[in-house]
């Protein structure tokens, strides 16, 4: 058979494939480092805007070459999942991200699925599947695959979803037909998400400074918060989606989540601010169990709640 034949049959299964298992996107990369994304990594690092997120910094060189995670990598596979299921409304708040089932393990069991399917036609393929934790800068991959531009927000946001969804990739050890990068810049001079951040994180556009991200001081940000930040969540208790509820390509092209194990838990969108008072440790292993919000864990949890209801 023609190599070549081969490659682009392959390439047509697996787009095949991850449409049935119900990805919204699907977009395909050469792996090569990630010199210009790399470099400002680099800067970004230097700048300390991750924050306590050590880790970061502890693998960036496998961030930026791709071949230094997996060496034998060829291809990745960019993957997304829409999880828009409104806007967050009451006293106190949650990113909608955190409304249904983690992420994590929703991505994870369906880009296995689909590396399943792959080595069920071609045993001898190798692959590697990541879900956020993984040291591969998603966004950088999902924009050389060619299904978005990142935004003055820093998140990846595309024509027909907006900002509205999860990444996920699985790095082949084969060659593929790709995808041309998204080379367009839609955010053109709007500057809505700079605006409107309650606490001005997003310090230049397309940069963002952790150590001021609600997000970021919700979720990452163990012991107690910064004092000058203590007073400024504005109502979220775990995450932030300001900068995505004002981008008005979300306004246009958000579209609710088919995705079930995406629908919110009536424990986390009705209750009031005098039950997030009053959580137990058992009401909250109940809440939360497979759900993201256990990234917090309960204290970090109440120290929101208590920090939000002064």
């Amino acid at each position: 058979m023609d190599p070549d034949s081969g490659k682009s049959h392959l390439t047509r299964f697996i787009r095949e494939r991850a449409r049935r298992l119900g990805f919204n996107h699907v977009g395909i990369a050469q792996a090569s480092r990630l010199s210009p994304e790399g470099n400002r990594l680099q800067e970004w690092l230097e700048r300390d805007f991750h924050a306590t997120m050590v880790w970061m910094n502890g693998r960036a060189e496998e961030r930026r070459d791709l071949n230094r995670y997996f060496p034998e990598a060829r291809s990745i596979v960019s993957l997304t999942l829409n999880y828009f299921h409104g806007h967050s409304h009451g006293e106190l708040r949650i990113s909608n991200y955190a409304w249904g089932d983690d992420y994590h393990q929703v991505m994870k069991t369906r880009i296995s699925d689909l590396l399943t399917e792959i080595q069920r036609i071609r045993p001898e393929v190798r692959g590697v599947v990541c879900v956020d934790t993984s040291p591969v800068m998603e966004k950088a991959w999902a924009r050389r695959a060619g299904i978005g531009w990142i935004g003055k927000h820093t998140n990846l946001i595309t024509r027909d979803y907006g900002s509205w969804l999860f990444l996920g990739e699985l790095i082949l050890d084969c060659d593929l037909d790709y995808d041309s990068m998204f080379d367009d810049d839609l955010c053109g001079t709007c500057t809505a998400c700079i605006e409107a951040c309650p606490t001005g994180a997003i310090v230049e556009e397309y940069i963002l400074d952790a150590n001021r991200c609600i997000s970021y001081l919700t979720i990452e940000h163990r012991d107690q918060l910064p004092d000058q930040m203590a007073d400024q969540l504005d109502g979220w208790i775990y995450g932030c989606d300001v900068c995505q509820e004002v981008c008005p390509w979300n306004s246009r092209f958000a579209k609710t989540s088919s995705e079930s194990s995406f629908a919110p838990r009536e424990e986390i969108t009705s209750r009031t601010a005098k039950e997030w008072r009053e959580m137990t440790a058992e009401d909250f292993r109940r809440s939360f169990e497979n759900s993201a919000v256990k990234r917090a864990k309960f204290d970090g949890l109440k120290r929101n709640i208590k920090a939000n209801l002064k």
